[in-house]
């Protein structure tokens, strides 16, 4: 029986902290980027942590 892979696109899109929480990047900051505050700007370019909803599936992508 074969080993299983990774997911690539995941290994790419996630990273597991120290603790085991999954960091991510936050969606819509690539364009359209004139209408959106400042403020709004700044706090998409911070990383987030995955939710407790998505975690499951998530860690089956990276753990595979």
């Amino acid at each position: 029986m074969p080993k299983q892979k990774t997911k690539r696109a995941a290994m790419k899109r996630f990273k597991i902290t120290g603790s085991g929480k999954i960091k991510r990047s936050r969606a819509n900051k690539r364009h359209i980027l004139t209408k959106k505050s400042t403020k709004r700007k700044n706090q998409l370019g911070k990383s987030a942590l995955v939710s407790s909803a998505d975690y499951p599936r998530t860690i089956k992508l990276l753990q595979a």
